[in-house]
């Protein structure tokens, strides 16, 4: 990265075994075979049987007679014992600061009703620093006996003199106490925000606790800095997590939720601090923050005209100089509209969620002006967008934004990621393929939400949700993402497993005719990621000359019960030859 000049580039930036595939012959650091060596190269399985790591980076592929002679007398063998060998796991759409920062706060995920919920907070307020907020994560409204939110004067109840704010799994609906509203300078006389709602207690405008969208990310945007060892202990612990789950690259989609993202990324540049790649995304109010932050970075970290350095930068094995210190700043992330109870529509609900009334499609978050300038200023460059969409509104917005900027600019690949992208028409996903648009869909997301989405959004737009059958067919890319911490834990092959099956939580299938092989979910997570991240020539296929990323999984996906393949063991994890992860250690 050239600092002389300034600009967002600078800045950016069956099975059947397969014939040998080498680079050069010189000493090898590690042979693996005795095992299913999956290469995830083409729209088959293909085995091959021994794979031989060098120097951090993949030296051969191919039969186990041929790989001894691409091994010094020094060489580690491993027999792998039956397990299966993939290329490791790649996180196309996830939170990890955010997930960092939530494991400090209470867990919320599997409360049974409201006095539940309290009963966690009040643990958590015996915790929490005592000049700190209380924070939880993970309440399901919907999955609790009560079926509601608390109300503010039941959070008073946790603290009423520290402020309390819990944060439901969709990551857009919330609530606080009065002591929070408070301190954020939030009161009755507060204008609800363009894409948001503060509730209001009935016949009045006084705050009733519950909040959403917009209002939500106003609030915990207020939320104090973390420093020191508890910014440490954020990257430090969300990398174990997603390295637990086999992946070798994460992603943060949407530096600068909170106020010190920025901060805490710029920490673990600095000492070094990450065991696997981080693909940061920055939210849309922060993006000329983060830019700045990243010329900084590029500034201390890249030589100077006289050849010095101001900061000692780790050498890449694959010389991907957008990387510094395994942070690489690759796009700018767009929230369109909500969740399921308020994605952005063409035509409304079939049944209204609890509290909407009339005819009711949901609402946009962002005016058509933000969107299109977003997509003038960085269709040009090597910033990927990334746009949050749930409904089909939202889809027509940022596909009217892209045929904007490629009547101005011309068309290029860019690669814009359509994140989540639950329901899509078929004129949409046909506009999609002309600009080269790749959506990022939740499957796990059916288990606890699919009966939720036949019974609000009616049975059509449920059996044609997170079309990836669909995709397929039409020979088009696509990714499976966790969106941890929406997912309470960043797993990848429970993704696996539901857009395999689409089973709910009350076991209905949702849109059977979407599903799709195990085989197709894993290159959801392998190669097409590495596609969607634009990386695929150094990762998500085992190939000769690419890092040696890599998972080693206790039984094959392809082998076992489609409903079992999510309780399938992550064994270890290998980062450009390197464990990060090993079970039982």
């Amino acid at each position: 990265m050239a600092v002389a000049r300034f600009s967002i580039s600078t800045i950016l930036l069956c099975g059947v075994l397969a014939p040998a595939v080498a680079a050069s012959r010189e000493p090898a650091d590690t042979l693996y075979f005795g095992g299913d060596i999956l290469t995830m190269r083409g729209d088959k399985p293909e085995y091959v049987e021994a794979l031989v790591v060098r120097a951090g980076k993949i030296g051969f592929v191919g039969p186990a007679t041929e790989a001894r002679a691409f091994t010094g007398a020094a060489a580690r063998t491993v027999d792998l014992g039956g397990k299966t060998l993939l290329p490791g796991f790649i996180d196309t759409h996830g939170h990890f600061v955010y997930f960092g920062k939530n494991l400090v706060d209470a867990d919320l995920f599997g409360c049974s009703d409201v006095p539940d919920l309290l009963a966690r907070m009040k643990q958590q307020a015996a915790r929490a620093p005592a000049d700190g907020w209380i924070v939880g994560f993970g309440y399901q409204p919907r999955q609790m006996k009560d079926g509601r939110t608390p109300t503010i004067e039941e959070l008073d109840g946790v603290a009423a003199d520290r402020p309390v704010m819990i944060v439901d799994s969709s990551g857009h609906l919330g609530a606080g106490n009065a002591k929070l509203f408070d301190i954020c300078g939030i009161g009755a006389d507060t204008p609800d925000p363009a894409g948001g709602s503060f509730a209001r207690k009935a016949g009045g405008k006084a705050l009733a606790g519950p909040m959403e969208e917009t209002a939500l990310n106003a609030v915990r945007s207020k939320r104090p800095p973390f420093t020191g060892e508890l910014a440490d202990a954020v990257i430090k612990g969300a990398a174990e997590l997603w390295a637990r789950h086999g992946q070798t690259t994460a992603m943060e989609a949407g530096l600068g939720l909170g106020s010190d993202d920025i901060q805490v990324v710029l920490n673990a540049i600095d000492r070094n601090l990450l065991p696997i790649d981080l693909y940061i995304a920055a939210k849309d109010s922060t993006v000329d923050d983060t830019l700045s932050a990243a010329y900084g970075v590029a500034s201390a970290y890249n030589p100077k005209p006289d050849g010095t350095l101001e900061k000692l930068r780790a050498t890449r094995l694959d010389l991907d100089r957008r990387y510094v210190n395994r942070v690489r700043l690759g796009g700018i992330k767009f929230w369109l509209d909500g969740s399921l109870d308020t994605a952005w529509f063409t035509q409304p609900y079939t049944t209204n969620p609890p509290g909407k009334t009339g005819s009711y499609s949901g609402f946009r978050q962002i005016p058509d002006e933000v969107v299109d300038a977003a997509f003038d200023r960085f269709w040009p460059t090597e910033m990927q967008i990334h746009l949050h969409m749930n409904g089909d509104a939202a889809a027509d917005q940022a596909l009217s934004a892209i045929g904007k900027a490629v009547r101005k600019h011309g068309m290029r690949d860019a690669r814009p990621v359509f994140v989540h992208a639950t329901w899509l028409r078929a004129d949409q996903i046909e506009r999609m393929k002309t600009y080269g648009a790749i959506p990022s869909f939740l499957p796990s997301g059916i288990v606890p939400g699919g009966d939720g989405v036949l019974r609000l959004w009616g049975p059509q737009r449920a059996a044609g949700s997170l079309a990836a059958r669909t995709f397929l067919r039409a020979g088009l890319p696509f990714t499976f993402s966790h969106d941890a911490p929406v997912s309470p834990q960043p797993w990848i092959l429970a993704l696996v497993d539901a857009g395999t099956n689409r089973t709910s939580s009350s076991g209905q299938v949702i849109g059977p005719d979407e599903r799709i092989s195990p085989y197709d979910g894993l290159r959801a997570v392998t190669a097409m990621a590495a596609y969607q991240l634009k990386e695929e020539k150094a990762k998500g296929t085992l190939e000769p000359g690419k890092l040696a990323d890599l998972v080693i999984l206790e039984k094959n996906p392809l082998k076992v019960e489609p409903t079992t393949i999510k309780d399938i063991v992550v064994v270890e994890t290998i980062k450009e030859g390197r464990t990060v992860y090993r079970a039982g250690r």
